[in-house]
């Protein structure tokens, strides 16, 4: 799996590395892989979903970055059948969209809010307006 950092997950894991919140290594460690493991459920993946040549259903693999890796790993393979990637639309995003991902980019930056762009009204006076009705922002802030 390749992964190229993103300029979200850098700042979210220098903020830890620059911490003087940990008594040693160790803590830090657990809370960089904690982050991380945070960070990369708000980012989609593909598989590689395979069938046998007689039908039945095949090997599957993942996680993938991209269709690209996806094609570049099945190049390197030779176990018959067809093949195909499925994206796999991550839980993380769905859950931010609900409780909000303060900070992250396409995410409304106002302080109290957090939500997905979509969440917030496109009509009349409620223009930019949160529809999640635990949320008080009042406009969308890019």
């Amino acid at each position: 799996m390749r992964l190229t950092p993103r300029s979200e997950e850098v700042s979210a894991v220098k903020v830890l590395l620059e911490s003087p919140d940990f008594n040693d290594a160790d803590q830090m460690a657990k809370a960089i892989i904690k982050q991380v493991g945070d960070l990369l459920q708000m980012r989609d993946w593909y598989a590689l979903v395979h069938t046998w040549k007689d039908g039945t259903r095949g090997l599957n693999f993942g996680p993938f970055a991209s269709e690209a890796e996806i094609k570049t790993f099945a190049s390197k393979m030779a176990i018959g059948g067809t093949g195909r990637a499925v994206k796999l639309y991550s839980p993380g995003v769905m859950l931010a969209n609900v409780e909000g991902k303060k900070g992250w980019k396409g995410y409304c930056q106002h302080p109290d809010c957090g939500h997905a762009a979509f969440t917030h009204s496109t009509v009349s006076a409620a223009r930019g307006a949160c529809h999640i009705p635990t949320c008080p922002c009042g406009q969308f802030r890019k």
